[in-house]
């Protein structure tokens, strides 16, 4: 406690006892949209720019980088494109990890690595 002239100053502890466990939970949410991204609006030209990359990256065999939007977030995965699966809308990438599947319709970004 600490005391400047007639006030007694308690610091921190009386402002987290204002705290409520329903503030803290807001607080926490609104910082959780501060990370969240909007998803990009993708022109023709993109999407052709992404298909084309998608089929270099398929006929080169060569480490590609594939970035797509989910639930506002950006998520990067980088890997050699074994497939491209038309009926599911997917490809499978596959990295030192393991093979994954990814949606095409969550695709922003695909750029060749090498």
């Amino acid at each position: 406690m600490k005391v400047e002239g007639d006030i007694k100053d308690r610091g921190r502890i009386k402002w987290t006892a204002m705290m409520l466990p329903e503030h803290l939970v807001d607080l926490r949410d609104w910082h959780a949209e501060d990370d969240l991204t909007a998803r990009p609006e993708l022109t023709e030209w993109d999407l052709a720019a992404i298909q084309e990359e998608i089929e270099i990256g398929y006929k080169r065999k060569c480490e590609t980088l594939v970035k797509t939007w989910r639930d506002g977030r950006v998520i990067e995965n980088q890997g050699i494109i074994e497939g491209v699966d038309i009926q599911n809308k997917a490809i499978l990438l596959s990295d030192p990890f393991g093979d994954m599947r990814i949606q095409i319709e969550g695709i922003i970004s695909v750029q060749s690595v090498n």
